[in-house]
């Protein structure tokens, strides 16, 4: 019996965990010139493992990217991506489901990951929007106006990264 309750702990954790996810992101992409310019960024972002699709909005610079459900998500793989082909991220808005995530303190982790909500008044549920803030994710006036003075150096307790992001 006991050993029954363990499993059923367990399963429950383990769908609670598979939940959490990123779902979809909004990149635009700044210095893109041309219909060639979007396509070598669009090739380089493929390659990325956790990537589904990729749609691009070449009037507004964008590319729609749905992730793989079940992958670990790593934006820094994707701003290194679009930095390879040559370009520069201006902004990086991602979907996380929250359906089952604990968030305290306005801090929720994600695949060894911390991210820091800067201006959330409530726990956020189910499928939010978040942009990440950080230098190299963002213009340096949204980077200087949620970061300020903030002294965290990018690295998280859990051995990951911190990522800073507004909702």
């Amino acid at each position: 019996m006991k050993t029954l309750k363990i499993f059923f702990v367990l399963l429950v954790l383990s769908t609670g965990v598979a939940r959490a996810q990123f779902t979809k992101a909004e990149l635009q992409v700044s210095g893109l010139t041309c219909a060639l310019c979007a396509k070598t960024t669009e090739r380089s972002l493929q390659k990325l493992p956790f990537i589904s699709e990729i749609k691009t909005d070449l009037i507004r610079n964008t590319y729609l990217i749905t992730f793989k459900t079940g992958e670990q998500v790593n934006f820094d793989q994707i701003s290194k991506s679009v930095k390879d082909a040559g370009f520069f991220v201006s902004t990086l808005k991602a979907t996380f489901d929250f359906t089952n995530v604990k968030v305290a303190d306005n801090r929720f982790t994600y695949g060894g990951d911390s991210f820091q909500l800067m201006n959330a008044e409530k726990s956020p549920e189910g499928q939010v929007a978040v942009t990440i803030v950080d230098k190299g994710f963002a213009p340096k006036s949204v980077s200087k106006k949620y970061l300020g003075t903030l002294a965290d150096a990018g690295k998280s307790s859990t051995g990951g990264r911190t990522y800073h992001v507004a909702i």
